[in-house]
């Protein structure tokens, strides 16, 4: 359809959905400050029609999830993914009338403050990236089942358009979400790599364990485990009341503490990419690089206990960023990777998170994510899934230009 034109009658509700989302994207591509509807629609002159684009994004049905799972289908032979990466991103608002806005901790800003939060599910590769699944965490403060309900933003539910069967989820249980709805449009990327909110969930990682997927995922300095070598004993029986079950002899310790105790010696230099930045790499860019230990180490905890059984804690690698220039360790990983994997090859894997990072900057900086204005549940859904089509045809449009991107792709 030719993108020029009045809009179409109701009556042809596909050729209305195309012009409003071209129109929609049009905006979102040209240069330009704000990406909320009413610069967009200034910006697109005759074309800018900002009642049916504002009706396009916040009221009108189409299913975001059908959008999602058709970029997913295009980007996938493009990027040729082996991995899916998962995060989540803060969206800073002024009041809190606006679906799921609570207070609440954000990278965004590096504080606590008023803001929505969207997890966030990625195709990637070292070339290229993109974002095709989307979830808008709902905080307990909006769900009336939670221990933390407020009655204010409960009542608020109707107006932001918040389906009744939607309920208080933690971020890690999305990401599998989206890990699950991804695979069902036939997109299987065996590995997956996660930060941020998701790092000291055990049950995150024995999700992707029970779904047979590889992972890297970050985690904190005080996640426990136990050396490799531990082994359970079982205490002798008194004779007296239930007998003993097998039990490591020492208490797990801190992954930190098991790194320092391997030395800062234990650390090997790698580089994992080169940067964009002028420097000393073969292409004429700065080298990534820093020093690691790798450990194999017996992941502890609860939540693991519980699901082995008394069987024993699995063997899963633990990877420190430890820099020459550092007195500790300063980034840490777990991974059931396979054994024989190479230090390097896990380090690549565990950096490949950047292409996250970028993906949120790009759409942030020129396609407008934050942006968007409306208060609504479908709204934000909608919003966010047209900013990952334009960032998507960014990145079709990048990748053409540059052969060996392409083919490294």
């Amino acid at each position: 359809m030719n993108i020029q034109g009045d809009l179409p009658p109701d009556s042809d509700r596909h050729s209305r959905f195309s012009w409003c989302a071209r129109h929609f994207l049009r905006g979102l591509l040209l240069d330009g400050g704000r990406k909320s509807v009413e610069p967009m629609a200034a910006r697109l002159g005759e074309d800018g029609n900002r009642q049916a684009l504002a009706h396009f994004v916040t009221s009108s049905p189409w299913d975001a999830a059908h959008v999602r799972a058709r970029l997913a289908w295009r980007m996938q032979p493009v990027i040729k993914p082996t991995a899916l990466i998962i995060d989540d991103t803060g969206f800073l608002k002024d009041g809190d009338a606006s679906a799921c806005v609570t207070r609440q901790y954000t990278g965004t800003a590096g504080k606590v403050t008023d803001c929505q939060d969207g997890v966030s599910l990625h195709l990637a590769s070292n070339g290229a990236s993109a974002a095709v699944n989307w979830r808008l965490f709902l905080p307990g403060s909006w769900d009336s089942a939670s221990p933390k309900a407020d009655p204010a933003k409960v009542a608020r539910r109707a107006r932001c358009a918040i389906p009744a069967e939607v309920g208080h989820v933690e971020k890690w249980q999305l990401a599998l979400d989206m890990i699950d709805e991804t695979r069902s449009w036939g997109i299987e990327v065996p590995q997956v790599i996660a930060d941020g909110g998701y790092r000291d969930t055990a049950a995150f990682r024995l999700g992707l364990e029970e779904r047979g997927l590889d992972y890297v995922v970050g985690i904190s300095t005080t996640t426990t485990a136990q050396p490799e070598h531990a082994q359970p004993c079982t205490p002798a029986y008194s004779g007296l009341g239930r007998r003993p079950a097998p039990a490591y002899p020492e208490p797990a310790q801190t992954v930190k503490s098991l790194v320092i105790a391997a030395g800062k010696r234990a650390a090997r230099p790698v580089q994992w990419r080169e940067g964009s930045r002028p420097g000393n790499g073969r292409s004429g860019h700065k080298r990534m690089y820093s020093r690691f230990v790798v450990l194999r180490v017996r992941p502890a905890g609860r939540e693991i206990r519980k699901a082995t059984a008394g069987t024993g804690l699995p063997v899963r690698w633990l990877l420190a960023e430890w820099p020459a220039d550092q007195d500790e360790p300063v980034q840490f990983w777990l991974s059931n990777l396979p054994e024989a994997t190479s230090l390097p090859a896990l380090v690549r894997t565990a950096k490949l998170r950047w292409r996250i990072e970028n993906d949120y900057r790009e759409m942030k900086q020129t396609l407008g994510l934050a942006h968007f204005e409306g208060r609504t549940w479908p709204a934000r859904h909608h919003h966010v899934t047209l900013v990952s089509v334009a960032h998507a045809f960014c990145t079709l449009q990048r990748l053409s230009r540059s052969p060996k991107e392409t083919a490294s792709a």
